[in-house]
């Protein structure tokens, strides 16, 4: 192995590079002499050229004639809307690169040191930049992570004694509005901070569910909207250490008793060990657990596992119910 190579930053902050200076967009109506391409990139030339040769070395754009450059069908994969979002260091995409300077601390300490770049943590930061906030939400909802899938029970039969959803930390409600969609008798409750669930109208009324909406502009940490049949939480739990994870599950836990059930999408595994997901431990701290460490983590927080599986789609999840004192 060459520890080297393995080492070297160049390839990825040269790719985040160029896709915060949209090169890909400049080239593709076709090839570009460098110094046009700089030009309309706003970007010193030589510079720019260096960068793009590096990349040509990796199997990155092309150089058909010396000094013009030129997309190659790998190349063309930056024209993707949600990798540009991801990618862009102007925007939500440097809060997800420059962190990564902060692993060492993230490590020695076990909590993230995100505030040491951006003076604030992760989620305080979201709440201080509008934009910012708009990017992660695109970059959570169906243009980062595709179609929501709505089959959120492990057996789908279930449904018929369902009634009424809470989505826990719903974002703007992609999900929720997929899963009304699916089954019209149901009632849903978008959980999440004002400035996220203050956006939902643009996905609940195309999807023609709004009626069947009541939103809930608030912190999960708070005491959530009781008597619902189920409370959601996808792509949530993963996000927190695990002493913020169980108090968000002790408030699911709280808001379903007596009959409701909590079911976690994303985040838990049956596997021996759980993924590593670094990004998250230096973003936010936050990680995913094996299925006994979450038996663990909310049996703590008042709930008990009454099923794990796959759901229809192959995606596994894990329902719960609240512990009721004997």
């Amino acid at each position: 192995m060459d520890l080297w190579s393995l080492a070297d930053l160049s390839t990825p902050w040269s790719v985040y590079t160029v896709a915060t200076l949209g090169v890909a967009g400049h080239l593709e109506s076709g090839p570009m002499p460098i110094a046009s391409l700089a030009a309309a990139c706003g970007a010193d030339p030589d510079a720019l050229a260096r960068v793009l040769r590096h990349l040509i070395g990796k199997g990155l754009f092309a150089e058909p004639a010396p000094g013009t450059f030129a997309l190659n069908d790998d190349a063309r994969g930056l024209l993707d809307p949600g990798l540009r979002f991801g990618l862009n260091l102007d925007g939500f995409g440097g809060r997800m690169a420059f962190p990564w300077s902060t692993l060492l601390t993230a490590v020695r300490t076990g909590r993230p040191a995100y505030a040491d770049v951006f003076g604030r943590s992760f989620w305080e930061d979201l709440e201080a930049n509008p934009r910012l906030a708009a990017e992660f939400d695109a970059i959570m909802g169906p243009a980062g992570h595709g179609a929501p899938d709505p089959e959120v029970l492990i057996d789908r039969s279930e449904w018929s004694g369902i009634h009424s959803v809470a989505d826990v930390g719903g974002g703007t409600g992609s999900l929720l509005a997929a899963v009304l969609k699916a089954h019209p008798q149901v009632h849903g409750t978008l959980v999440d901070l004002p400035r996220t669930v203050a956006r939902s109208r643009e996905i609940f009324e195309p999807a023609g569910v709004l009626d069947r909406v009541t939103l809930a502009p608030q912190s999960f940490f708070d005491p959530l909207p009781g008597g619902c049949d189920l409370y959601m939480l996808s792509k949530v739990l993963d996000d927190w250490p695990d002493a913020e994870a169980k108090v968000l599950l002790a408030r699911c836990a709280e808001a379903a008793r007596p009959n409701g059930r909590v079911i976690v999408v994303n985040g838990v595994t049956p596997q021996p060990a759980a993924s590593p997901e670094l990004m998250m431990l230096v973003l936010v701290g936050g990680k995913n657990r094996t299925l006994e460490e979450f038996r663990a983590l909310a049996h703590e927080a008042g709930l008990e596992v009454t099923a794990s599986g796959r759901n229809p789609n192959g995606r596994f999840q894990v329902e719960c119910r609240a512990i009721i004192a004997k």
